[in-house]
């Protein structure tokens, strides 16, 4: 079942779920997140989602491993914290999940329901759109809430612009 989105009700703001990884479009949709955010009163949501399968080769560390990793993705997520503050006044919230990256997005889409729109950036190199984009416009059933794709070229100044 489909949750309603109640991003507009009294008590509830809008959310700009942003799925953080390491590619260099990643910040393109920190920037447009952060931006629309700004002017329309909304929330930003920074999610980093932790692959399981970085830890079935070394069940003797995996406890360390998975330590490791979540402290990676804590640092990655307060980089692009203090990236979105810089550009535009907003707070935004950190999630980190550990599981199949398509799989959790849905999950956390389906219980937040104040996430209202998913900003993606698209990559520039000439293998595509990037792995992100790809999967997530390949996947079945959608993620019943709009998706934003930013290009990844554009400039801050552009963004700005758009957003």
């Amino acid at each position: 079942m489909i949750s309603p989105r109640k991003s507009y009700e009294p008590g509830h703001q809008r959310k700009f779920l942003v799925v953080i990884d390491e590619t260099p479009e990643c910040d393109r949709a920190v920037v447009y997140a952060a931006k629309r955010a700004e002017r329309t009163g909304g929330i930003v949501t920074l999610l980093y989602v932790i692959s399981p399968s970085e830890f079935q080769h070394w069940l003797g560390v995996e406890s360390i491993m998975r330590a490791e990793k979540e402290e990676e993705a804590r640092a990655t997520l307060s980089r692009f914290v203090d990236r979105a503050r810089a550009i535009a006044k907003v707070d935004p919230e950190t999630v980190v999940r550990e599981g199949n990256r398509s799989e959790e997005i849905r999950t956390l889409i389906d219980e937040d329901v104040d996430i209202a729109i998913l900003v993606l950036a698209a990559g520039t190199g000439s293998e595509g759109p990037g792995p992100l984009v790809s999967s997530i416009t390949s996947a079945s059933g959608g993620f019943h809430i709009p998706v934003t794709i930013v290009p990844g070229d554009l400039s801050d100044e552009e963004i700005t612009g758009l957003a």
